[in-house]
C-alpha cells in the first residue's frame, strides 16, 4: 500500500513539475534567436505540432511540446499561414495568438498616382519585392477586369494608386490581384453599380475604358488636383472636334513600352508609329497610359464646361489656358521666357515724355553721315 502511496505521490509530483514547466514555458518570455530577429514562414496547411517544431527550431519558443499543448487548448482557433519576424523576446502565449490573429510580417508599398505598370514593376524590383519581368508578365494579362473591360489590353489604368501592405516577396499575380480589387471598391464609390445589361458603358454613353484611359491622360498631364476637370474639359473639346490630342505622355509611354524613355522627350520622339501616339492620331489611345487616381477618374466623368482648346505649362506645376491658337502661341512664348529665367511678359517700353520726344524729333531731322 506504501508502495502505492509512494508512487501516486511521484506521478504528483512529476505532473506538478511536467505542468509548471509547461506553464513556464509558455508564458515567460524566450528568445532563442540572434538580436538581429529571425523570420519564421508557416506553410499552408500546416498542423499545431508542425508549427510549434517551426518556431522551437528557430529559437522562437521554448518548448514545441508546450506551445502545442496551449495550440491544443484553442482548437477553434487556427494558425494562419505566412511569414512572420521575431525580433525580441516573446511569451510562447503571446506567440500563439500572434499566429492565430495572421499577424504576418508586412512592408508598406506605395502606388503613385499616375505610375505606369512599368513604372510599378521598377519600383517593385528596385524594392526587392519581386522581378520587373514577374510583375509585368502579371499585369500583362486582363483577365481580371474584363468584367468591366472586355477590350482591355492589360491592367494599365486599373493597378489603383494606394500603399499596400506586402510580405518581403510578394506573389505578382496576387499582388495585381489586389490593385485591381481596390480600384474596383474605389470605382463603386465613385460611381454606383450601373443598372441594366449593359455594366461597361456609362450613362453619359461613355464605355468605362474610355473615362479610364481619359483619366490616366489627365493624371499625366497635370499634378493639380483643381486643375484636372479643365484639362479634361480640353481634352473632351478637342475630340468632339475630332482634334489631335497632343499628349506628350502618350508619346512617353510609348517609349516605355520599347524600354527606350531615359527621362527626356524631343520633337523626333513625337513622331514615333504607334496607335498611342496622339501626335499622329485622333481620339484616345486604345489603353490607358498609367493609373489614375480619384481625383483624375471623377475628372475624367465630371469635365469642366469650358472653351478652351489648348494648354502649355507654366513652370509652377500648373497651366496656361487658351481658346485659340493665337493665344496659345503668346502662352508657349511666356512658357519659354519663364524657362529663361525671364518674366512671363517682356516689360513695357518706357513712357514717352515731352524731351525724349523733341530729342527723337532733333535725330530724326539730321542726316546721317556720310549721305550725299
Amino acid at each position: 500500500m506504501k508502495k502505492v502511496l509512494l508512487l501516486i505521490l511521484v506521478l504528483a509530483l512529476a505532473a506538478g513539475a511536467a505542468g509548471g514547466w509547461g506553464w513556464y514555458c509558455i508564458t515567460k518570455p524566450y528568445q532563442g534567436f540572434a538580436t538581429e530577429g529571425v523570420f519564421v514562414t508557416v506553410p499552408h496547411g500546416a498542423s499545431s505540432r508542425g508549427v510549434a517544431r517551426l518556431l522551437e527550431n528557430n529559437g522562437v519558443v521554448r518548448s514545441a511540446i508546450a506551445f502545442e499543448i496551449y495550440a491544443r487548448r484553442h482548437p477553434r482557433r487556427s494558425l494562419e499561414a505566412g511569414e512572420y519576424f521575431f525580433d525580441h523576446a516573446v511569451s510562447g502565449r503571446d506567440i500563439f495568438w500572434r499566429l492565430a490573429k495572421g499577424d504576418v510580417y508586412q512592408i508598406p508599398f506605395t502606388v503613385r498616382e499616375g505610375e505606369t505598370l512599368y513604372d510599378i514593376a521598377h519600383d517593385l524590383e528596385t524594392g526587392h519585392f519581386l522581378s520587373a519581368d514577374d510583375f509585368v508578365k502579371a499585369a500583362s494579362d486582363p483577365m481580371l477586369v474584363r468584367d468591366i473591360d472586355p477590350h482591355a489590353l492589360t491592367l494599365e489604368g486599373f493597378l489603383f494608386p494606394a500603399t499596400y501592405q506586402m510580405p518581403r516577396h510578394p506573389i505578382a499575380v496576387e499582388l495585381t490581384a489586389a490593385m485591381v480589387k481596390k480600384f474596383k471598391e474605389q470605382w463603386v464609390r465613385i460611381l454606383p453599380p450601373l443598372a441594366g445589361d449593359d455594366k461597361t458603358r456609362l450613362p453619359s454613353g461613355y464605355p468605362i475604358s474610355s473615362i479610364v484611359t481619359l483619366a490616366s491622360l489627365v493624371e499625366r498631364e497635370t499634378p493639380k488636383k483643381d486643375e484636372r476637370p479643365l484639362v479634361a474639359g480640353v481634352f473632351e473639346n478637342r475630340l468632339r472636334k475630332d482634334m489631335m490630342l497632343q499628349c506628350d505622355p502618350t508619346v512617353i509611354y510609348v517609349m516605355q513600352q520599347e524600354g527606350r524613355y531615359n527621362g527626356t522627350l524631343t520633337g523626333a520622339d513625337l513622331h514615333v508609329h504607334s496607335p498611342y501616339n496622339t501626335y499622329e492620331h485622333t481620339g484616345l489611345p486604345p489603353g490607358p497610359i498609367g493609373n489614375p487616381g480619384e481625383a483624375s477618374l471623377r475628372a475624367a466623368l465630371h469635365p469642366a464646361e469650358t472653351g478652351y482648346l489648348y494648354f502649355v505649362a507654366n513652370t509652377e506645376g500648373g497651366h496656361f489656358f487658351s481658346a485659340t491658337l493665337a493665344e496659345h502661341n503668346r502662352n508657349v512664348t511666356k512658357y519659354r521666357r519663364l524657362l529663361a529665367g525671364l518674366p512671363a511678359d517682356p516689360p513695357p517700353p518706357p513712357p514717352e515724355t515731352p524731351a525724349r520726344a523733341q530729342s527723337k524729333k532733333k535725330t530724326h531731322g539730321k542726316p546721317h553721315k556720310g549721305t550725299a
